[in-house]
């Protein structure tokens, strides 16, 4: 398993002093960008954008068997998921398109890629490519009672979402498995027989050991915008072989191994918290932020527009009813057509203006304001919620076409929607604060509360330039992940 080498000389270093050898097997999210599970925060079909994907192989020994699963962005139910074969040094590629121009059109994927998937993918050349995502986890025909959650049934919801790739076993060399996912002149055999029969305990099978790493493009031919990410890098996520067939809910971000134990820097310190028994705890403990940082430029003679998107990749364990019965903290709402959670939301200018400053005025010196007496009382700012696993915030004027209901940049309609304070500036998002109290991921085995909210997502925005001539394109798009920060409320926090 290929690990980041300063993370790991630390965890020796740790392992060596406190003598648990337990450590060499955990949970963490590689900032060297490779692993065995890979999180993509977002794809989108809408304002006219395709997303494209891919994974490499960087392992030149093993071919790889990952699950890929695209989830909606309301509550993460699966759209479609299939089993993937990836031959020592391979790459898969595949492009996300609406699939009509209806309002209610739906989306779905193709590939031009020769990689074996199960099931297998129609033709690229074929007269219909794509293999359109599917509505039967949200529209009551699985999973009942709790099929039908409170959000859209029909195709359009999965226009936006996101998706993960899970390794779940490597194929060695010297095997029939192996022979048929090898490209021969750069195409596999790709046999059904074998390929199919992988799903049913297959002896050529060997626990995972990772080395994916992927990325995502959003991108829209006729405006010239390209938004591209890499994908988050989970490693040390098992070490059991844990193969299922298509459409399966198992493996999933639950399913770490045993001991559940996870790697998190807190302000440079390295914690080891063990999860066991609440397994999708180890990867929430990997996103979970009290603070989101980021920018914003809204600034109207640039023609400049700016979306945030925030993931959270493993909500659905704690607010669908398919998976709990009710909300389980740091979430506080079970998902009947939102799940919503409070959080604050604090932009400044780029001049350390804020819109919790209040102006002075000397003649009536109003609690809160400049010029109040000291200390004075904080002043009163309302909290904002995010209801979705996805969700898009836009920085549009109230006035402007589609302020509130689709985002500016992304054409989001998982939006929430913020007046700009100023032409440029940055946001501090609180995720601990909220609900009436501070959002807690549950303990840890030695009682470590980490406050905030697993999380993870970027910026984007968009600049047009008005003063060109001719038929030059005159769009410029940017993408920035977001920066965090981490806290403890409880327990050992360094």
């Amino acid at each position: 398993m290929k690990k980041n080498s300063l993370t790991m000389a630390v965890v020796a270093g740790m392992a060596g002093v406190a003598g648990f050898a337990s450590l060499a097997s955990a949970v963490e999210l590689n900032p060297d960008g490779l692993g065995q599970v890979l999180i993509y925060p977002y794809y989108t079909v809408n304002k006219n954008q395709q997303t494209l994907l891919s994974v490499v192989n960087t392992d030149s020994e093993n071919a790889k068997v990952v699950k890929v699963r695209f989830l909606e962005g309301y509550n993460s139910r699966e759209v479609l998921d299939f089993n993937l074969f990836l031959s020592p040094n391979d790459v898969w590629t595949g492009t996300v398109n609406r699939l009509g121009n209806d309002d209610d059109a739906g989306a779905g994927v193709k590939t031009a890629d020769h990689s074996c998937t199960f099931p297998p993918f129609p033709a690229a050349d074929s007269a219909n490519p794509y293999q359109p995502f599917r509505t039967y986890a949200f529209d009551g025909t699985l999973y009942k009672p709790n099929g039908i959650d409170g959000g859209p049934t029909d195709v359009s919801r999965t226009r936006e979402g996101y998706l993960e790739m899970i390794q779940m076993a490597d194929v060695a060399r010297g095997t029939d498995l192996f022979d048929t996912i090898l490209h021969v002149n750069g195409v596999p055999d790709c046999d059904p027989g074998l390929i199919g029969n992988s799903i049913t305990g297959s002896t050529e099978l060997s626990p995972p050991t990772g080395g994916l790493f992927g990325s995502g493009s959003i991108i829209n031919v006729g405006q010239g915008t390209f938004f591209g990410y890499n994908a988050d890098a989970i490693d040390g996520f098992y070490n059991t072989v844990h193969i299922t067939k298509s459409g399966d809910l198992e493996p999933s971000l639950s399913s770490a191994d045993v001991p559940a134990i996870a790697y998190v820097f807190n302000n440079g310190a390295l914690l080891s918290l063990d999860y066991t028994g609440q397994e999708v705890d180890a990867v929430s403990a990997l996103y979970q932020a009290d603070t989101l940082y980021n920018e914003y430029i809204t600034n109207s003679n640039l023609g400049a527009t700016t979306d945030w998107v925030v993931t959270f990749p493993t909500k659905r364990f704690y607010v669908d009813k398919v998976y709990t019965p009710t909300a389980i903290q740091p979430f506080y709402q079970s998902f009947d057509k939102v799940s919503n959670v409070e959080v604050q939301l604090t932009p400044y200018d780029q001049e350390e203006g804020t819109t919790i400053q209040q102006d002075c005025d000397p003649s009536n010196p109003t609690p809160g304001s400049d010029c109040d007496w000291s200390p004075s009382p904080p002043p009163e700012v309302e909290p904002s919620s995010l209801p979705y696993e996805v969700n898009v915030i836009s920085f549009l004027d109230p006035d402007a076409d589609g302020a509130g209901e689709t985002s500016g940049v992304l054409g989001s309609r998982l939006v929430f929607n913020v007046p700009p304070f100023a032409s440029a500036g940055w946001i501090r998002l609180d995720l601990a604060s909220g609900n009436g109290g501070t959002h807690l991921l549950r303990p840890a085995a030695n009682g470590t509360q980490l406050r905030g909210l697993p999380a993870t997502g970027f910026e984007v925005y968009n600049v047009i330039n008005a003063h060109l001539n001719g038929d030059v394109m005159a769009n410029y798009s940017g993408l920035f992940r977001h920066r965090a920060s981490k806290s403890c409320a409880a327990g050992a926090c360094s």
